[in-house]
């Protein structure tokens, strides 16, 4: 697991899986897996998935770099309080999967809770299961 300042301002923490290290043959599957983790959770809720590649490739100017082959964000939620109304500027959370010829890539920006930052990268782990 790495970290990285994206942007100069987004911490942003990546973790690169061979397809060898993992038994998930492609992004549905390791969305499947993310899916089942947040309903299990007992705070976590999923809202959306949230297809980047589609989305991007569907817009006349838009660009995908040609090692990407699949690119999707699981969007889900922690919240279980609101002490502020400045909250909602980190909620919900994204984990981004991304898969290349040969690995997938994991990343999320760093959660505000460090537990559940924790359990974010956990979860981003257990993907390779192999």
């Amino acid at each position: 697991m790495t970290k990285t300042i994206l942007m100069d301002k987004y911490p942003v923490f990546s973790l690169v899986i061979e397809k060898k290290e993992t038994t998930y043959k492609n992004v549905d599957e390791i969305v499947g897996h993310f899916q089942a983790l947040i309903e299990k959770h007992p705070v976590a809720k999923e809202i959306a998935v949230f297809d980047h590649y589609e989305h991007t490739s569907a817009i006349k100017d838009g660009v995908i770099a040609p090692e990407i082959k699949a690119a999707k964000n699981v969007v889900f939620c922690f919240g279980k309080m609101l002490p502020t109304s400045k909250i909602l500027a980190v909620r919900p959370r994204s984990i981004g999967i991304c898969e290349f010829e040969d690995s997938f890539e994991i990343n999320f920006l760093e959660v505000p809770n460090e537990q559940l930052h924790l359990v974010t990268e956990e979860w981003a782990k257990s993907v390779a299961n192999a």
